[in-house]
Protein backbone atom coordinates (compact mmCIF):
# COMPACT_ATOMS: atom_id res chain seq x y z
CA UNK A 1 0.00 0.00 0.00
CA UNK A 2 1.44 2.85 -1.15
CA UNK A 3 0.53 7.37 -0.05
CA UNK A 4 3.17 9.14 -1.18
CA UNK A 5 3.91 12.35 1.76
CA UNK A 6 1.68 10.73 4.49
CA UNK A 7 3.08 10.51 7.92
CA UNK A 8 0.62 8.70 10.60
CA UNK A 9 0.41 10.46 13.44
CA UNK A 10 0.16 7.10 15.73
CA UNK A 11 3.08 4.48 15.52
CA UNK A 12 0.51 1.18 16.46
CA UNK A 13 0.95 -1.14 13.55
CA UNK A 14 -0.90 -1.79 10.68
CA UNK A 15 -2.91 -4.98 8.91
CA UNK A 16 -5.40 -5.41 6.13
CA UNK A 17 -8.10 -6.81 7.12
CA UNK A 18 -9.92 -9.34 3.83
CA UNK A 19 -13.74 -10.08 3.49
CA UNK A 20 -14.27 -12.06 0.36
CA UNK A 21 -16.85 -15.21 -0.02
CA UNK A 22 -18.79 -14.52 3.31
CA UNK A 23 -15.24 -15.41 5.02
CA UNK A 24 -12.72 -12.97 6.63
CA UNK A 25 -9.04 -13.24 6.99
CA UNK A 26 -6.28 -10.98 7.81
CA UNK A 27 -2.64 -10.15 7.03
CA UNK A 28 0.32 -9.74 9.73
CA UNK A 29 0.73 -6.68 10.88
CA UNK A 30 3.61 -4.42 9.50
CA UNK A 31 5.38 -1.04 10.80
CA UNK A 32 3.45 1.92 10.23
CA UNK A 33 4.90 3.58 7.79
CA UNK A 34 4.41 4.32 4.58
CA UNK A 35 4.94 2.25 1.59
CA UNK A 36 3.21 -0.95 3.35
CA UNK A 37 4.09 -4.42 2.11
CA UNK A 38 2.09 -7.21 2.87
CA UNK A 39 3.84 -10.52 1.09
CA UNK A 40 1.10 -12.61 1.88
CA UNK A 41 -1.13 -14.91 0.18
CA UNK A 42 -4.42 -15.47 1.43
CA UNK A 43 -6.70 -18.24 0.56
CA UNK A 44 -10.20 -17.60 0.59
CA UNK A 45 -12.52 -20.70 -0.49
CA UNK A 46 -16.18 -21.63 -0.72
CA UNK A 47 -18.87 -24.11 -2.41
CA UNK A 48 -21.74 -23.21 -4.00
CA UNK A 49 -24.59 -26.03 -3.45
CA UNK A 50 -27.32 -26.29 -6.41
CA UNK A 51 -25.33 -24.15 -9.27
CA UNK A 52 -24.54 -25.66 -12.33
CA UNK A 53 -24.82 -22.93 -14.66
CA UNK A 54 -21.84 -20.51 -14.37
CA UNK A 55 -24.27 -17.92 -14.94
CA UNK A 56 -25.77 -18.30 -12.27
CA UNK A 57 -22.34 -18.22 -10.33
CA UNK A 58 -21.52 -15.04 -11.64
CA UNK A 59 -25.28 -13.69 -10.49
CA UNK A 60 -24.36 -14.95 -7.26
CA UNK A 61 -20.45 -13.32 -6.77
CA UNK A 62 -22.42 -9.83 -8.50
CA UNK A 63 -24.52 -9.62 -5.50
CA UNK A 64 -21.75 -10.62 -2.51
CA UNK A 65 -19.76 -8.04 -1.46
CA UNK A 66 -15.92 -7.83 -1.03
CA UNK A 67 -14.38 -5.87 1.78
CA UNK A 68 -10.97 -4.72 2.79
CA UNK A 69 -9.52 -2.42 5.15
CA UNK A 70 -6.70 -0.77 6.26
CA UNK A 71 -6.85 -1.11 9.95
CA UNK A 72 -4.61 0.78 12.58
CA UNK A 73 -4.06 -1.12 16.25
CA UNK A 74 -4.76 1.86 18.29
CA UNK A 75 -7.09 0.99 21.32
CA UNK A 76 -9.41 -0.44 22.70
CA UNK A 77 -10.26 -2.06 19.05
CA UNK A 78 -8.07 -0.59 16.17
CA UNK A 79 -9.28 2.35 13.67
CA UNK A 80 -10.42 1.99 10.26
CA UNK A 81 -7.76 4.12 7.98
CA UNK A 82 -9.26 3.07 4.37
CA UNK A 83 -11.94 0.85 2.81
CA UNK A 84 -12.45 -0.90 -0.69
CA UNK A 85 -15.72 -2.35 -1.20
CA UNK A 86 -16.31 -4.21 -4.84
CA UNK A 87 -18.86 -6.46 -6.01
CA UNK A 88 -17.25 -10.32 -5.40
CA UNK A 89 -17.52 -10.52 -8.98
CA UNK A 90 -15.83 -6.99 -10.48
CA UNK A 91 -13.36 -8.14 -7.67
CA UNK A 92 -12.32 -11.51 -8.55
CA UNK A 93 -12.72 -10.83 -12.28
CA UNK A 94 -12.08 -7.26 -13.19
CA UNK A 95 -12.52 -5.91 -16.81
CA UNK A 96 -9.48 -6.54 -19.03
CA UNK A 97 -8.88 -2.97 -19.21
CA UNK A 98 -8.47 -2.90 -15.41
CA UNK A 99 -6.03 -5.02 -15.45
CA UNK A 100 -2.49 -5.06 -17.20
CA UNK A 101 -3.20 -7.82 -19.83
CA UNK A 102 -3.18 -10.92 -18.33
CA UNK A 103 -4.82 -12.51 -15.48
CA UNK A 104 -3.02 -12.50 -12.01
CA UNK A 105 -1.19 -9.68 -12.75
CA UNK A 106 -0.72 -7.23 -10.28
CA UNK A 107 -3.64 -4.57 -9.87
CA UNK A 108 -4.03 -1.41 -8.48
CA UNK A 109 -7.16 0.18 -6.57
CA UNK A 110 -7.48 3.48 -4.35
CA UNK A 111 -9.08 2.84 -0.86
CA UNK A 112 -11.35 5.54 0.63
CA UNK A 113 -9.73 7.04 3.10
CA UNK A 114 -12.01 7.58 6.85
CA UNK A 115 -12.17 10.85 8.81
CA UNK A 116 -8.91 9.17 10.57
CA UNK A 117 -7.24 9.48 7.98
CA UNK A 118 -5.57 12.94 6.73
CA UNK A 119 -3.75 12.93 3.42
CA UNK A 120 -4.38 11.36 -0.24
CA UNK A 121 -6.26 8.13 -0.36
CA UNK A 122 -3.87 4.82 -0.05
CA UNK A 123 -3.32 2.80 -3.23
CA UNK A 124 -3.25 -1.17 -2.91
CA UNK A 125 -1.21 -3.02 -5.25
CA UNK A 126 -2.23 -6.89 -5.18
CA UNK A 127 -2.88 -9.97 -7.32
CA UNK A 128 -5.99 -12.55 -7.29
CA UNK A 129 -5.99 -15.83 -8.72
CA UNK A 130 -9.63 -18.01 -8.85
CA UNK A 131 -10.17 -21.07 -9.65
CA UNK A 132 -13.29 -22.66 -10.10
CA UNK A 133 -14.32 -26.62 -9.98
CA UNK A 134 -17.05 -28.89 -10.29
CA UNK A 135 -18.14 -30.99 -7.49
CA UNK A 136 -20.61 -33.64 -7.07
CA UNK A 137 -21.98 -33.31 -3.87
CA UNK A 138 -22.61 -36.94 -2.38
CA UNK A 139 -23.45 -37.85 1.78
CA UNK A 140 -21.91 -34.56 2.45
CA UNK A 141 -18.69 -35.43 0.71
CA UNK A 142 -17.48 -33.59 -2.62
CA UNK A 143 -16.03 -36.09 -5.38
CA UNK A 144 -14.45 -33.61 -8.01
CA UNK A 145 -15.43 -34.28 -11.59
Amino acid sequence: ITCPGVVLKDKQELYLSVFVLGKYKKTECVPAVFPLFFQETLLFEKTFANIVDPGDLVKLLEFDTAVLELIQLIPPVGKVLATYEENTRDFLFPDPKLTHGHRGLEREILMKRSPFFTGIAPKLRFSTTSFISDSLLSFGRSHIQ
